[in-house]
């Protein structure tokens, strides 16, 4: 072979190394290519079973749980978790100490302002009514319980479940609930008003009631055989995500994600694990 022609070999050799060179620095330089980028997760410590930090000081809990699955399909992303309060989850969230935040919570117009709230939820809260027990034949669900215009424990506008009774009367305004707006009480209160007669349902979570109320170590375990729940429908649960223009980025992986767990029973069987039932069943479209 000619010197000519060996260099014109080497020449093309050459511009194929370089090639291969630079295609693998912009393989690994941009984000979901190679690059890793670490996420703080923070969640309530102690809402089990959705969130909490268990005896050994792991984060643990339904929605913890699905993060790590979603975590573990998308190599990308590495993410660090901590357990803390509900007031500095929401504070660190906004300020942008932490990116993602999970605490069961629910879609309000007031969280969209202020995080980004992904379309696809990560779970659900099964809420319904607390009623007493001589009223079960009567009050079999919401709609039972509308048309007997009954007295419904007064709710506070900035809870997420006044949300839902407003919803409900849109949709109903035949035989709309009356819904109040709430002074400050407890849950033993209402329970109290309820039995007293004094309202007629309290709008309550499936979980609450079942730990205050079902459990024998309840707080409220006493009114056990003088109340009943009835259930209403599953309000979607949502990761709540520091708004910030990688986090938007990430918001793309995290609904192809946990679209692929729903997809392969992932979330049903998280569910069932923790909740003792699969909760999508009761979110209607």
């Amino acid at each position: 072979m000619t010197k000519k022609k060996w260099l014109i070999v080497a020449g093309v050799l050459l511009v194929l190394i370089l090639g291969t060179i630079i295609s693998r620095q912009l393989a690994g330089g941009g984000a979901g290519n190679g690059k890793v980028t670490t996420l703080k997760v923070v969640h309530t410590q102690n809402y089990a079973p959705y969130d909490y930090v268990n005896d050994k000081g792991e984060s643990t809990g339904y929605e913890v749980e699905v993060l790590k699955a979603i975590d573990r399909k998308l190599p990308n992303y590495k993410f660090k978790y901590t357990g803390t309060s509900d007031e500095d989850l929401l504070i660190g969230l906004e300020s942008g100490k932490y990116d993602i935040g999970t605490k069961g919570a629910w879609y309000t117009k007031e969280r969209a302002k202020k995080f980004i709230i992904p379309k696809d939820p990560i779970g659900a809260s099964v809420i319904g009514l607390t009623i007493r027990k001589e009223d079960e034949k009567k009050i079999t669900d919401i709609d039972s319980f509308a048309k007997t215009s009954g007295k419904l424990v007064p709710i506070s506008p900035q809870n997420a479940q006044w949300n839902v009774i407003e919803d409900y009367n849109k949709s109903h305004k035949n035989n709309p609930i009356d819904l109040k707006a709430a002074e400050s009480f407890t849950m033993a209160d209402a329970y109290a008003w309820v039995l007293e007669g004094r309202y007629d349902a309290y709008f309550d979570i499936k979980l609450s009631f079942e730990e205050a109320v079902k459990d024998k170590d309840g707080a409220y375990h006493k009114y056990a055989d003088q109340l009943s729940w009835i259930p209403y429908k599953g309000i979607e649960t949502y990761p709540l995500i520091h708004r910030n223009k990688a986090n938007k980025e990430f918001e793309k992986d995290y609904t192809k994600a946990v679209k692929e767990l729903k997809k392969d029973g992932t979330l049903k069987k998280l569910s069932k694990k923790y909740f003792g039932e699969d909760v999508f069943n009761y979110v209607t479209e």
